[in-house]
Order: C-alpha cells, then structure tokens, then sequence
C-alpha cells in the first residue's frame, strides 16, 4: 500500500505536471500543468488505464526490491 507510481510530464527541463496514483488523479504546477491536469482528469479512461499501470507495473515488482533472505 506504500507503493506509488508517479507521471510527470515535462518541457524544457520543468515538470509541469504529475499523475500520482495515491491522489488519483493529475495535479499541475504551472499555469499551464493546471489546465492540462484539469483536462486529463477529465478523461475517465485515462486516469484508469494510469491506476492499471500502478498495478501491473508496481505491484508485480515490489517482491523483486524487498526480498527477506
């Protein structure tokens, strides 16, 4: 449950926006990323197909970072 999986999305070197999938959703950071994040979240399908990736990409993985010997 401590495993988060994050998108930014950048331009010339500065994040302008971020998926985080503890929010569920897209936050913006500039003027711009603010609009942006307000249009992707919109769009219902993306936002899931974002939480699927978290778990078949962060789940499945998480035994391979904390293995107990």
């Amino acid at each position: 449950k401590d495993i988060e999986f994050i998108r930014s999305a950048f331009y010339n070197k500065l994040e302008f926006a971020r998926f985080d999938s503890n929010l569920g959703r897209f936050v913006g950071y500039t003027e711009y990323g603010v609009k942006q994040a307000n249009y992707w979240n919109k769009d219902t399908s993306y936002i899931a197909a974002l939480n699927a990736q978290r778990e078949a990409v962060c789940l499945n993985n998480v035994g391979i970072d904390y293995r107990t010997a």
